[in-house]
């Protein structure tokens, strides 16, 4: 039995990791709002100050933060998607398993990178095409 597929039989691994995941979603969610929260005010600002983005001193800079918001909020609701999919997952018995190769994903890895879905070995190498369910 690997490493991976002990997790769903060790009920103390299942929480830690369950706990880890949650934690995880729930500051990525207050992360998304905030950023949703300063997206509408810097649109709402540039509404009332009908700001030239191209030709008005503060134009470029407000592009940019605009910019820069939109992307890290994307950002965010990906890292949603790779945690609700991590959580599918643990529940199917498959979290920490490599999806390139089969074999389990460290304990360290997950600790950090709760929703990683390859070891460190296929992660470095992007050659390595995704294991075939």
């Amino acid at each position: 039995m690997t490493e991976a597929s002990s997790d769903r039989h060790d009920p103390s691994a299942f929480s830690t990791a369950l706990t880890r995941l949650v934690a995880d979603r729930a500051d990525t969610l207050a992360r998304a709002a905030a950023l949703s929260r300063d997206q509408d005010a810097i649109v709402a600002a540039n509404a009332v100050v009908a700001v030239d983005d191209e030709h008005g001193p503060e134009g470029s800079s407000t592009a940019f933060e605009r910019a820069h918001v939109a992307t890290l909020l994307v950002r965010a609701r990906e890292h949603l998607e790779e945690l609700d999919r991590a959580l599918e997952r643990l529940e199917q018995g498959r979290y920490g398993q490599c999806e390139g190769c089969g074999g389990a994903i460290p304990p360290e890895r997950r600790e950090i990178r709760p929703a990683a879905t390859t070891c460190v070995r296929c992660a470095s190498d992007p050659r390595r095409p995704p294991r075939a369910a």
